[in-house]
């Protein structure tokens, strides 16, 4: 197949053609904030790396295709069918609700040496009820942006058979595994051929079980499979910058557990820091939420923290899985299912990057790596209060540098 250049003009296929969590984020959002105001930020990690002008000129471009885009009467149904957690006020908002390009500014700027290379800012402003569905069809829609128009070395060569390998790589491990590569993937031809791939690679294999599913809605509704999400880093994070650092793990997971109950009770750890986290994580919500996400830090140290936590608070940790999802790849899930396993820990793996993001050049006769982007779109502001998220890695922390360095001495985390 050709590289993507050569293909028709950039169209959003559905609303659905994102990740769950952010229609499960949209309906607590409608349940307890909905008229606060919110700015999301685009971060790009690799600073060395530029945009060229024409590339984010496409960008502006296809935004303007979103707005078309509603939910049908056979999403809804289908919504309402396997996601019985969606409240029918919320699916009628869900319905009528159309994205707003108006809320996106992306503002191209220049670099002094070629004035047709740069970076570039993006800020999504408005409702955090109607923003917080920008988040990851921005970010797919850049990065297919940017490998159409700025980095053309590479075509789709193998992708369809190199995600069945891997995925039959994981089964025969015994690695449970779900796909979350949305948000960076290369485009969506790609993210078809690697569902496709994943699902060959299930139907040929002993251990069906093992592909548990997607995080994407729309692939999930198309190929009937599991679709796979909970919460979000934002939620902890607009709920500590509108109240109290001190408890808002506490508060978020609360009023989560009160909408949701147990059907979506995977927790993230790290917004401030998981040891942050654990000191609100007492013996009852320890008891109502069934799993814990690692998502940034050492992932080998955190199966083995998990287990003495659960214990200090007399609890079975072996009732309890983790759900690793920090830039996986095969020889880290098999090492890390081993541990756990050893530990006594049910695990699962979200696997994105790797799956929808691994490219070689053209150039190079497929031998050199075509590198995927590493960018993010956090929550910024909330009601005009600077928002924070620290992580379990230094080089993660994201926010206004002296409100990170405020909640950091908050918490007594090193500021270092």
């Amino acid at each position: 197949m050709t590289s993507a250049s050569v293909q028709s003009e950039f169209k959003v296929v559905s609303i659905l053609d994102t990740d769950l969590y952010k229609f499960t984020m949209q309906q607590a959002i409608f349940e307890y904030y909905p008229t606060t105001q919110v700015v999301y930020r685009f971060t790009h990690r690799d600073k060395h790396r530029q945009f060229s002008r024409a590339c984010i000129q496409k960008f502006r471009e296809a935004l303007n295709g979103f707005a078309d885009v509603q939910l049908t009467q056979d999403e809804r149904a289908w919504l309402q069918d396997k996601c019985k957690f969606f409240k029918p006020a919320y699916l009628d908002y869900l319905q009528s609700y159309r994205f707003k390009p108006e809320q996106i500014s992306a503002t191209f700027l220049p670099s002094s040496d070629d004035p047709d290379m740069g970076s570039v800012k993006i800020e999504a402003r408005g409702p955090w009820l109607e923003t917080v569905l920008w988040e990851v069809p921005l970010m797919a829609c850049l990065c297919e942006m940017y490998f159409r128009y700025a980095e053309q070395d590479w075509d789709y060569t193998g992708q369809e058979e190199q995600a069945t390998h891997k995925a039959t790589s994981l089964l025969d491990a015994r690695c449970t595994f779900s796909e979350f590569g949305t948000r960076r993937r290369r485009s969506f031809v790609t993210h078809d051929l690697v569902v496709r791939g994943l699902i060959k690679a299930r139907d040929a294999h002993e251990w069906k079980q093992g592909f548990f599913g997607t995080s994407n809605v729309y692939f999930a509704m198309r190929y009937n499979l599991n679709v796979i999400g909970t919460i979000a880093h934002e939620w902890f994070m607009g709920i500590a910058a509108l109240g109290d650092y001190k408890d808002a793990a506490g508060t978020a997971l609360d009023l989560w557990s009160n909408l949701y109950g147990d059907n979506l009770s995977v927790t993230l750890t790290d917004t401030f820091s998981t040891e942050v986290f654990y000191r609100e994580f007492d013996h009852r919500r320890a008891s109502q939420w069934k799993a814990l996400r690692q998502d940034s830090g050492d992932p080998k140290v955190f199966a083995p923290r998990a287990k003495q936590m659960y214990e200090e608070l007399g609890m079975d940790h072996t009732q309890k899985a983790i759900i690793f999802s920090d830039g996986l790849d095969f020889k880290k899930a098999k090492e890390l299912n081993e541990q756990c396993q050893l530990l006594g820990f049910k695990c699962s793996f979200g696997i994105g990057t790797w799956l929808t993001n691994d490219f070689k050049t053209k150039s190079s006769g497929y031998e050199e790596r075509s590198k995927a982007l590493n960018i993010v779109i956090k929550l910024g502001s909330i009601d005009g209060k600077e928002c924070v998220k620290i992580s379990d890695e230094l080089t993660k922390n994201t926010g206004v540098p002296e409100v990170v360095a405020k909640v950091k001495e908050m918490f007594q985390i090193s500021v270092s």
